[in-house]
């Protein structure tokens, strides 16, 4: 075996992953895989899996996933096996699948993957789980693939990872959350920690609007579990906290910070109670936006 074939087969994921135009059935392509590639395929190329145990899938919950995939896209890709030239079959994933058909897409992101390949697979999964730069939801999708295609338990992940069980529960509970968040969590908009505690509120509705402080009110992760408290108990503890913000003092709002040159935040509750905030960052600065007031 030439050494090339052999570095090529030793890559972990290198030897996963491939563009849908190699056709595995004619040639060694052992060498042209692409390390953590997500390739985007047509649709219509993409058969059922004949060994699928779930038959029924509650037509208004595929409804909600395809108005979500509109808005989103497809933040998890499904896995398929490819067959031979242009011939996939699903291996998990069919919900998205279906939903996928629902919203009008032509294409969807997959995982691809070759025959008998799911003790590489394995390796190959654990191996991109150490990687640093990964956030959170690339993490937890790798962990839900363990689940999915190679049969793990928590318990066996944990173990393979170096990870507690209830850390490895913690990562597949964000593939839980709406994609609104999941997608915040991606971009670095709030951290694992803001997101673990928007999970404990039951409410979608309740999740995206703290979501939305998160973001405006630069919240830390206690200020959030705080919120996220109060919202689990009930008593309309996170409606009356939340800012309530009507449009018209949006473009006041704005037009305040241009003018002083600084952020400026409105905290204001559904009773019409509130505050102006005007940040500065040392004394010199207070003092010249203070000069600016006096001008007027």
């Amino acid at each position: 075996m030439p050494d090339n074939k052999k570095r090529a087969l030793g890559r972990g994921l290198d030897a996963l992953l491939q563009s849908p135009e190699t056709d595995i059935t004619s040639r060694d392509i052992s060498g042209n895989y692409v390390a953590g590639a997500i390739a985007e395929i047509d649709i219509n190329l993409i058969e059922a899996n004949p060994f699928q145990p779930r038959t029924e899938f509650d037509q208004t919950a595929l409804e909600e996933l395809a108005q979500s995939i509109k808005e989103q896209g497809v933040i998890q890709p499904v896995t398929v096996r490819k067959l031979g030239y242009n011939k996939y079959q699903l291996i998990s994933g069919e919900r998205r699948l279906r939903a996928s058909k629902l919203a009008g897409l032509s294409k969807i992101p997959v995982f691809i993957r070759i025959a008998n390949d799911e003790q590489m697979l394995e390796l190959a999964l654990i191996e991109n789980i150490h990687r640093e730069n990964l956030n959170a939801i690339e993490v937890a999708i790798s962990y839900q693939r363990l689940v999915d295609e190679c049969h793990m338990t928590q318990e066996a992940i944990s173990e393979k990872v170096g990870k507690s069980r209830s850390a490895v529960a913690n990562f597949l509970r964000l593939l839980k959350l709406p994609a609104e968040v999941q997608i915040a969590i991606r971009d670095g908009h709030i951290s694992m920690g803001h997101a673990r505690a928007i999970i404990n509120i039951e409410d979608k509705e309740q999740q995206l609007k703290l979501l939305q402080q998160i973001i405006e009110d630069e919240m830390s992760v206690r200020q959030t579990e705080e919120m996220a408290e109060k919202a689990k108990k009930g008593a309309n503890g996170e409606r009356k906290q939340t800012n309530f913000i009507p449009e018209h003092f949006k473009s006041k709002i704005k037009s305040l910070s241009q003018t002083l040159n600084t952020k400026v935040k409105v905290k204001r509750d559904v009773k019409g109670h509130g505050s102006v905030v005007i940040d500065f960052k040392d004394e010199a600065e207070f003092d010249r936006i203070m000069e600016l007031f006096n001008k007027q």
